[in-house]
């Protein structure tokens, strides 16, 4: 049973880093990708923060590698004391509306 629980984890690291190698990821390939967790990424995408595709007919979020690769590489603030600021900001920001 070992043996085959060893082999599973291998391939799903084989599958993780052959994402790596696509051009367009979904927020499954991102929290991979980045280390990040989903509810950040969700965060970041709903405050506008992170690079994201602008498909208004797919519902599912999709981002260009090469875009967050240059987000990444400009140390973005990924903080929660930032994004919570950004966040009550936002809801000011509707509420106001």
């Amino acid at each position: 049973m070992d043996e085959n629980s060893n082999m599973i984890e291998i391939l799903q690291d084989i599958r993780n880093l052959l994402s790596h190698n696509k051009k367009v990821l979904n927020i499954d390939d991102l929290v991979s990708y980045t280390g990040l967790s989903k509810s950040k990424i969700y965060k970041l995408s709903m405050l506008k923060l992170i690079p994201i595709g602008t498909n208004e007919h797919i519902r599912q979020k999709f981002f260009n590698k090469e875009d967050i690769d240059e987000w990444l590489l400009g140390k973005p603030n990924l903080s929660d004391e930032y994004l919570e600021q950004q966040m009550n900001a936002q809801l000011l920001k509707n509420k106001k509306a």
